[in-house]
């Protein structure tokens, strides 16, 4: 369940969730989105906050059991004062994760459990689900990062954050490959698996869709120019629509088979097409963010 946002200067985030699920990936995300950002600041701090002057711009705070004075009971305060103040709207994101990959990362970085410092880590794993337990119940957004690259993580914040301060829809344009599945959430997608193929040109085949003379190559197919004619047609019949109805995010897939060339570049002139019309756009290739080229 989300909870409506009243303003953007009023918007409160509360993240939460246990150790190792990726609460810094996604307070890093918040700052990325424009979000004045805190992380572990004592819950009696917040007190102050709430009743000191507005930041100006909506907030994400960071709260986990390493916070001093930590407890269920009092994060619930902090959300009850929030909500009985005038200035601020809040919501509690709850980031989970199956104890199996808590495991494997807390094995990966070597890093002691807080709340097992001298145990084993299942142990501190297990002690923290018993305690956060009422917090997730009660989340009014949770996601679960177990499947999760930080890439995708900062992909759902933004799908689900990136446009509460804007006045109008919000759009995401996303290149993939099928090979991997189609992303989740996207809302509309699109095969461009009949475009002629640069990867079977030796000269291409290592350059994505960004560079020019990929996209030159596929603009030779005679089927191009009406395909993207009627992409762009498309969308600027929905996207008013979808704004109007009330969507705050709407995002569209571009598929081929890598996702290297044709859906990337198709994207790229999506994106820049929209954003000329004055959308709210934000470009992800995955297969490209997986290899490290963005």
């Amino acid at each position: 369940m989300e909870k409506p946002i009243k303003d953007m200067n009023t918007t409160v985030v509360l993240v939460t969730g246990p150790s190792g699920a990726g609460r810094t990936t996604a307070i890093n995300a918040f700052e990325d989105l424009g979000y004045e950002t805190i992380h572990n600041i004592p819950l009696a701090l917040l007190h102050s906050l709430i009743s000191g002057p507005s930041v100006g711009r909506p907030m994400a705070l960071g709260i986990d059991v390493r916070t001093r004075d930590f407890s269920v009971s009092g994060v619930f305060e902090i959300q009850e004062a929030f909500a009985q103040s005038d200035q601020y709207e809040p919501s509690l994101l709850f980031l989970d994760c199956q104890t199996d990959t808590l495991l494997r990362r807390y094995s990966e970085t070597r890093r002691r459990h807080p709340m097992a410092l001298a145990e084993t880590p299942l142990r501190g794993i297990e002690l923290e689900a018993e305690l956060l337990s009422p917090l997730r119940d009660r989340a009014d957004i949770l996601i679960d990062t177990t499947t999760l690259t930080p890439h995708d993580l900062k992909a759902d914040i933004g799908g689900l954050f990136g446009s509460q301060g804007s006045t109008g829809l919000s759009v995401s344009v996303q290149s993939f490959s099928y090979k991997r599945g189609v992303p989740r959430g996207i809302d509309m997608v699109m095969d461009c698996r009949f475009l002629h193929n640069p990867y079977w040109d030796a000269n291409l085949r290592m350059k994505t869709g960004q560079d020019a003379d990929v996209l030159a190559y596929i603009s030779q197919d005679p089927r191009y120019a009406e395909f993207f004619t009627r992409l762009k047609d498309l969308t600027a019949l929905l996207l008013p629509a979808y704004r109007d109805e009330g969507k705050a995010h709407f995002s569209i897939g571009l598929g081929c088979t890598g996702g290297q060339h044709r859906s990337v570049a198709v994207a790229e002139e999506l994106a820049n097409a929209l954003a000329a019309d004055g959308w709210q756009v934000s470009k992800r290739h995955r297969e490209m963010e997986r290899r490290g080229d963005v």
